[in-house]
């Protein structure tokens, strides 16, 4: 019992973020430090983040969704292997701080919540540089480049799965993609979301595949927070909004 916990709050739930904390916390404290399984979406505040650092000892497989401070108590999951840190934008610092603090880490899944215009390949070159015992990486949403993803196939020799869905930044053509389908058993690229999906018209130019990433996102976050932040993003490929 209390081995694995997980819960979430979404827009059917009776319970507020603050009633959902006490009794995350509750199960915590039930586990008597043998959590190993936990999964928080939508409402980790830093109050239940410190708690669970010093009852989770344990910790085998961590998701926290919208959670952008993990990397302060990263130092507290020497038994990590598995981190969804979906929609948290963590900056490079944050990211060699995980790398360094959980050597065991397999599984990394780290997903943006606001797509960049131009190739930021510093999250790429942080996970390259201390994450060489990974398996399994998403990077959905990354503005990495092919120098980025050149520099994950050489810092990560022990990755089986890498999904990178909505990396527009990336060329794979040639060398490069021969060497991810060679190197890579499970590889998820970028226009495979088009090729699956109806939405998407397999003619479309590049503007309209942007416009589905933004649209994409605003799906997963909450609206009011994306708005927020949106006046930067009004002139986007010379099209204004109202």
């Amino acid at each position: 019992m209390w081995h694995t916990i997980h819960m979430s709050n979404n827009e059917t739930s009776r319970y507020s973020d603050e009633n959902l904390v006490k009794i995350c916390c509750y199960a915590v404290e039930r586990s008597c430090g043998q959590l190993e399984d936990i999964q928080i979406v939508s409402f980790c505040i830093d109050d239940l983040l410190q708690y669970i650092a010093r009852c989770g000892r344990q910790l085998r497989s961590i998701q926290l969704t919208k959670c952008h401070r993990f990397s302060e108590v990263a130092n507290q999951f020497p038994m990590l292997e598995e981190l969804d840190i979906s929609l948290s934008n963590l900056c490079k610092d944050s990211i060699e701080v995980i790398g360094r603090s959980c050597p065991h880490l397999k599984s990394l899944k780290f997903s943006q919540m606001f797509c960049n215009f131009f190739e930021f390949n510093d999250d790429a070159f942080a996970i390259a540089k201390t994450m060489p015992m990974l398996r399994h990486l998403s990077m959905s949403g990354n503005s990495l480049s092919n120098i980025g993803l050149d520099a994950i196939l050489d810092g990560c020799p022990l990755l089986e799965s890498l999904d990178l869905r909505r990396c527009f930044h990336l060329n794979l053509i040639g060398s490069l993609e021969k060497r991810c389908r060679d190197q890579i058993k499970d590889l998820v690229l970028p226009t495979d979301i088009y090729e699956n999906s109806d939405d998407i018209d397999e003619n479309s130019d590049d503007e309209d595949k942007h416009f589905f990433y933004l649209g994409s996102l605003m799906d997963q976050v909450d609206f009011d927070f994306f708005m927020n932040d949106f006046h930067d993003l009004l002139y986007f490929n010379d099209v204004a909004f109202d």
